[in-house]
């Protein structure tokens, strides 16, 4: 007997039901996020096209919305890859009502409309706050290093970039010579009027080259005399508080002359991205991502993102940050080892209560027994967070970090696959990293969507 098999029909009329609505189950994520966007307020986009009464319609930006958050959501970042789902992905195209955008399209979108994010960032975290998914009772804070959209190999320190410049001047005055040498040869051979291609290509290539070097070692220099100011600044005014924003790039820079150290180094892909040390160890072009997470749900309250490798220097501004989006700071903070230094223990002082230890704790770690007594009046602060988590209860606080923040990082690089910024410059990639939170936090109030509806009614 012949072996029965399903019907299939590849020509098969209406394989889908007549309304999209009935294409996916009714609690997929491409409806949830449909909903979130729509209680979105998007007049911070919808007011570039307001003024413009030039060309075709645009798409509407509630759709590009909707598709770039499920598609950051998904681990689909490629703007190619994006507009080949709304070809092809069912929930893509379900969320898209069959717009069908280009890849142009989308990429000049996410570029123009970044800026943006962060008012709908602080949005997301109210509706969380609303919906009961943030208590502020203990947060995480730690700092990842993502790749940049460019490569090491492309980088050059400012000692080389002074070799090279004296160096392509030399050629470049040499290939002049000859092309004038060439040009009064061919003047008495040919006429005025006739002349040869050869050189001005091979000039040209140098003089391109030499017009990069000059502008990255420009950038080099401003970022050094930068550096001094700071520098004289902070000299003047040692009593003053950090202040609580991002640090900035800044060049090394030799204290006698002012200039760039010969080791500073520059990209010629991403000026504004640094060569930094990851978590393998390995150095890398990159950007230094900071997250401060909120134990109860593992909802960001926070993104920072610099071009600078050390962690300690943003643990100020990341925790302003936490008060500019929720209206009041965290209870409690936990961090790693760095993010210890006497000026962030004296800025966290009577304003959140810090679980910092002084060195790198391995998960072996066997802890020192609980101190006894009472605390000594003469400790410096230092010392009592030293005390502080030799404690029972201050072991488990700082404990909290491994199921908080830690995870974060490990669903945004592993489940989500990103691992390399495809924007490049700081703006654009503080951008990218907004993004890539905001959509961090849609996923967890998926998981909470019935607390979360309610909250948007």
């Amino acid at each position: 007997m012949k072996k029965g098999y399903k019907m299939y029909d590849p020509n098969q009329i209406y394989l889908f039901p007549p309304s999209p609505n009935e294409w996916l189950p009714k609690d997929h994520l491409v409806y949830f996020i449909s909903d979130l966007v729509d209680n979105l307020d998007l007049s911070s986009i919808h007011k570039v096209y307001e003024k413009e009464t030039r060309g075709q319609p645009p798409f509407n930006p509630s759709l590009m919305t909707k598709v770039l958050f499920y598609s950051y959501s998904r681990g689909v970042f490629s703007s190619r890859k994006i507009a080949t789902k709304l070809y092809e992905d069912v929930p893509f195209i379900v969320l898209a009502g069959g717009n069908k955008p280009d890849f142009r399209t989308i990429n000049e979108f996410r570029r123009r409309h970044i800026k943006t994010l962060p008012g709908i960032f602080v949005q997301i975290i109210k509706l969380c706050e609303k919906a009961g998914l943030v208590g502020l009772k203990h947060v995480s804070l730690d700092g990842t290093k993502i790749n940049a959209n460019a490569s090491k190999h492309k980088a050059m320190s400012y000692g080389r970039m002074k070799t090279e410049e004296e160096r392509l001047e030399k050629e470049i005055k040499k290939l002049l010579e000859k092309a004038n040498h060439l040009d009064l040869k061919e003047d008495q051979q040919f006429g005025r009027d006739l002349r040869g291609d050869e050189i001005p290509t091979e000039l040209a290539f140098r003089e391109s080259r030499l017009s990069k070097i000059k502008e990255a070692m420009a950038a080099l220099e401003a970022e050094a005399e930068l550096a001094r100011e700071e520098d004289k600044k902070k000299h003047n005014d040692k009593n003053d508080p950090p202040a609580p924003q991002p640090p900035k790039g800044k060049a090394k820079y030799n204290k006698k002359t002012g200039t760039p150290k010969d080791k500073a180094q520059i990209s010629f892909t991403d000026p504004e991205s640094k060569i930094m040390r990851n978590a393998d160890k390995a150095f890398v072009q990159a950007y230094n991502a900071q997250a401060v997470v909120d134990v109860k749900n593992q909802i960001i309250v926070a993104a920072v993102l610099t071009n600078q490798a050390a962690d300690s220097q943003h643990l100020p501004a990341a925790i302003e940050e936490v008060k500019e989006n929720t209206g009041r700071y965290p209870k409690e903070l936990s961090a790693d080892a760095g993010y210890f230094s006497e000026t962030n223990l004296k800025w966290l002082k009577n304003k959140v209560d810090a679980y910092i230890p002084g060195e790198k704790i391995s998960h072996s770690h066997k802890p020192e027994p609980a101190p006894r007594g009472r605390t000594p009046v003469d400790l410096s602060l230092s010392d009592l967070m030293k005390r502080k988590l030799r404690t029972k209860a201050g072991r488990s606080k700082y404990g909290l970090r491994k199921q908080t923040v830690e995870p974060v990082f490990g669903q945004i690089k592993e489940a989500r696959g990103f691992r390399r910024f495809l924007l490049r410059g700081l703006e654009l990639v503080r951008g990218e990293w907004l993004l890539l939170c905001l959509t961090h936090n849609i996923l967890k109030m998926f998981v909470n969507k019935d607390k979360v509806a309610l909250a948007m009614r």
